[in-house]
């Protein structure tokens, strides 16, 4: 089974898609609830799992690997999403239309969630676990615009190098699906200034906000019109961190809790070292990074000076 393709279910048939399977999400995107929920579960499944194995998930731990807190009404509102939901597995022969989990039940007074996956979806998702990274997953599932989607994979090609190779419009709007290149279908935003508000600066906003990259475009002109585009690409630590799905969970927490004290600034290697060698420290680096996302921590000038002050190591 070759590796699936995500996008949203307002697809064509786009380049990646041609391959073979795709996994098409529904018409809105996963909360950020959901997205741990899912990303948990990819942790804790594995391709010898028997079918109809039921998944545990406790709150506590989800909590602790993530630095979030989500409470019983969000948990309840995120997993009947999760049910309710339909996805698309589409191949050349078949369209399968599946939810995520067959079931969610809560063992009230333990903090402990059973979920059931579908049986239909379960080689997918190993397949997801098998190709994808956390960071183009967390994309697929929290950028709205098809093009952002789109967009996103182009400049993921090029994060290493900081800029794309310029491209020709018409070529980046064939692999947008945006131009008919054997001319048969109208073309669309035939103008650049609709090209750029609908296009090009919603998905740079996206991507800016949701995603592991930071990108920039610049338009190139040849004689008086625009010919050309090109993007800059740089990485950058995302607002909500995905649980890394594809390591055992506690190596993903510690790889979590590296990117946090990367975005603070926090770099010296005896210093990381020392946080991340003691599960106290990492457990208050996590309540820290909660409390300053959700503005219960007021650090404007130097978040890193007073981590390193609650830390109790300045």
């Amino acid at each position: 089974m070759a590796a699936p393709n995500i996008k949203d279910i307002e697809k064509t048939k786009a380049i990646e898609i041609r391959q073979h399977n795709a996994i098409t999400t529904a018409r809105y995107e996963m909360s950020a609830c959901e997205m741990d929920i899912v990303f948990y579960l990819l942790s804790l499944l594995k391709k010898e799992d028997q079918k109809g194995k039921m998944y545990q998930v406790r709150v506590k731990d989800l909590q602790e690997v993530t630095g979030r807190e989500w409470n019983y009404n969000q948990f309840i509102d995120a997993t009947s999403a999760l049910r309710s939901r339909e996805y698309i597995i589409e191949n050349d022969k078949r369209l399968l239309q599946v939810g995520l989990l067959a079931s969610a039940e809560y063992i009230k007074g333990e903090g402990l969630i059973e979920l059931e996956i579908s049986e239909k979806v379960r080689p997918y998702l190993i397949d997801i676990k098998n190709n994808f990274t956390s960071f183009r997953l967390q994309a697929a599932f929290s950028l709205s615009s098809k093009y952002a989607k789109r967009i996103y994979q182009i400049a993921s090609q090029w994060k290493d190098i900081g800029e794309s190779k310029i491209f020709t419009l018409h070529d980046f709007k064939v692999m947008l699906m945006l131009k008919d290149p054997k001319g048969k279908e109208p073309e669309q935003y035939t103008k650049v200034s609709m090209l750029q508000k609908f296009v090009l600066d919603t998905a740079v906003n996206q991507i800016n906000k949701h995603t592991d990259l930071q990108i920039s475009y610049s338009l190139i002109k040849k004689g008086r019109s625009y010919q050309s585009i090109r993007f800059y690409v740089n990485t950058q630590v995302p607002e909500q961190l995905p649980i890394p799905f594809e390591q055992p969970l506690e190596e993903g927490r510690l790889q979590t809790a590296r990117q946090i004290l990367d975005s603070l600034g926090i770099t010296d290697g005896k210093l990381i070292g020392e946080i991340l060698s003691k599960k106290d420290l990492v457990d208050k680096l996590f309540k820290f990074n909660y409390d300053l996302k959700t503005g219960r921590t007021k650090a404007n000038k130097n978040p890193a000076g007073l981590l390193l002050t609650i830390l109790g190591i300045r």
